[in-house]
């Protein structure tokens, strides 16, 4: 029985469509929990502080930050990896190869970016989650492409994957440039000779990661008090760790590392991420919330703008011969995975947190990031089950 329930385990792990699923059932269990009789229970834990550390070497935090702040730095770490490796030898390290997906991120980041700012442009205070509707959730939407199985090309799957990943890099650097409080420049200097340091040891051929991870804690702190986002310092540690072409899976850290972390990222750190972000009281809802110009912005900016942006400056490129159409694609179903990229969810919670902390403009945030991402859902899997043939 243990066997089986290990090998179960084993499977459900590796399966495309299994982060998408436990990330669906933590959004659900959190909109329950926010929306029932243990929803003051609920905000309660997440808004507790809690102290790590030794006297004055510690650092207090409510849980929701150490969720948004500590965890997800190593949510961003595994996103640094990812795009390091796939700039060193993967999809993006040929121009021909990462023309389109670059183009169709342009497009996918600029378009929702301007239509939310279209209706919001009468409100300076909300003006500022200009960039929540911009990103696209990886898990999710590879989940659900993978859930038409070989009816999708395998050439628009690395196109959905690329993208999404300089989606990241995109985030990552808003994140850095717009999202980031008063400037402590002492902690900056300290941040950045963590960052040396740990330079200095990939130039020095260091191979084991103690050295990384202890320099790169410190250098998660000073970022934190530096007044930049602290998850920043994860695509920063990413950035050190070595890496060489033409090593093997098992001599490579940068690959160990990657395929050691992103289960525990996947199965445990983005849905807890979700479990703690989703929730929002529904009750007392009404159509004006729906109507307000933040909840609009947000959702027609992932559930319009994503798949306007990325088809038409993907196609713009196609036609102006920078890239190439994926093979043994069509354009409805090549158009219906730029749908599948308004699937906004971790990422412009994330940014929406960085927009609005402490605001009651969470709420709008969250609705307009749920149903966004919910229709972007339904219409991309309609428009490629309609456009694809079963064994492609």
């Amino acid at each position: 029985m243990i066997q089986k329930a290990s090998s179960f385990i084993k499977w459900f792990i590796k399966h495309e469509t299994s982060a998408g699923i436990v990330l669906l059932v933590m959004t659900v269990l959190a909109l329950l929990i926010s929306n029932s009789g243990f929803s003051d229970e609920y905000f309660a834990i997440l808004k507790k502080y809690v102290s790590i550390g030794i006297g004055s070497f510690s650092l207090k935090l409510s849980i929701f930050h150490w969720i948004n702040d500590a965890l997800m730095a190593i949510f961003f770490l595994v996103v640094g990896l990812e795009i390091k490796r796939e700039f060193l030898e993967g999809e993006l390290s040929k121009p021909t190869q990462a023309a389109l997906p670059i183009a169709g991120a342009i497009g996918g980041m600029l378009v929702p970016a301007l239509i939310y700012v279209a209706f919001n442009i009468n409100t300076a205070d909300t003006l500022k989650g200009w960039a929540i509707p911009s990103a696209t959730d990886i898990a999710f939407s590879i989940g659900v492409l993978s859930l038409l199985g070989k009816r999708v090309p395998i050439s628009l799957k690395v196109f959905l994957v690329a993208l999404a990943i300089i989606d990241d890099l995109g985030a990552i650097v808003i994140i850095a440039i717009f999202y980031s409080s008063d400037l402590n420049l002492l902690y900056l200097f300290l941040m950045f000779a963590s960052f040396a340091t740990l330079m200095i040891l990939n130039k020095t051929g260091v191979s084991k990661f103690l050295p990384y991870l202890i320099i790169g804690s410190v250098m998660w702190f000073f970022t934190h008090e530096s007044g930049i986002h602290a998850t920043i310092s994860g695509v920063l540690l990413a950035i050190s760790i070595p890496h060489k072409k033409d090593n093997s899976h098992h001599n490579s850290m940068l690959k160990i590392l990657e395929h050691s972390i992103a289960p525990y990222v996947s199965f445990l750190i983005m849905p807890i991420f979700a479990f703690a972000n989703a929730g929002v009281k529904l009750e007392g809802a009404s159509m004006a919330l729906l109507l307000d110009h933040v909840t609009l912005g947000v959702l027609v900016g992932l559930f319009v703008g994503k798949q306007i942006g990325v088809f038409s400056f993907s196609l713009l490129s196609i036609k102006l011969g920078w890239a190439e159409k994926p093979a043994n694609s069509n354009w409805m179903s090549f158009y219906g995975v730029g749908v599948l990229t308004g699937i906004g969810f971790t990422m412009s919670l994330f940014v929406g947190n960085l927009a609005f902390p402490n605001s009651p403009y969470m709420d709008e945030v969250k609705i307009g990031v749920l149903l966004g991402s919910l229709l972007s859902t339904i219409l991309g899997y309609a428009i490629l089950m309609l456009t694809t043939k079963k064994n492609v």
